[in-house]
């Protein structure tokens, strides 16, 4: 897709370059006529600077229904809640044994998480039907040990947008951090 459209904002540029008479050496011009020359110059650049960002959008909205559409479309989302007792440091996403997605989490997106920031981790395709998720999060637990745990859910997708959050909260009782896999309805 993306080769398409610098194909096509390269057309857009032969286009314009070739709507555009040719500026002709002038012996004696007026400095003013000049100031208005580069100002009409400047704001026919500015337009055609955001009509090729309102078409950029227009194509990413289009690629996205496209690879992704409603009916099979699935979708899951990563959050933390108070992370007292862990720090995430990778995250590994697996459907139906399948790694799908795998992220290194930066300290800076860590504590945007924890500030109640959603990540969306993976978006893909599925057929209706029953689905694995596996989950595995790594990171320092209690104490600043290393700590590498996993989570399993079996899900049911259906005709439709299916998504699904990976919380990670704590668990007072037990001093432990929880892994929860929630559906969205």
């Amino acid at each position: 897709m993306n080769n398409q459209f610098t194909r096509f904002v390269c057309s857009l540029l032969l286009v314009w370059s070739l709507a555009t008479p040719p500026v002709q050496a002038q012996e004696a011009a007026p400095v003013a006529a000049e100031g208005a020359e580069f100002k009409t110059l400047d704001q026919d650049v500015q337009t055609l600077k955001k009509d090729v960002l309102d078409l950029n959008r227009e194509l990413f909205v289009l690629e996205e229904e496209l690879l992704y559409p409603a009916d099979t479309q699935v979708a899951v989302f990563v959050s933390m809640d108070v992370g007292t007792f862990f720090g995430l440091d990778t995250l590994m996403l697996k459907i139906d044994n399948k790694e799908v997605a795998n992220y290194l989490y930066t300290p800076r997106e860590t504590q945007a998480l924890l500030k109640g920031g959603v990540q969306r981790m993976y978006v893909g395709n599925l057929k209706a039907g029953e689905h694995e998720l596996m989950a595995f999060f790594t990171g320092k637990g209690p104490n600043q040990r290393d700590y590498k745990r996993g989570t399993t859910t079996k899900f049911t997708k259906s005709v439709g947008a299916k998504y699904l959050e990976l919380k990670i909260s704590d668990k007072q009782v037990k001093e432990q951090p929880e892994f929860i896999v929630k559906e969205w309805e």
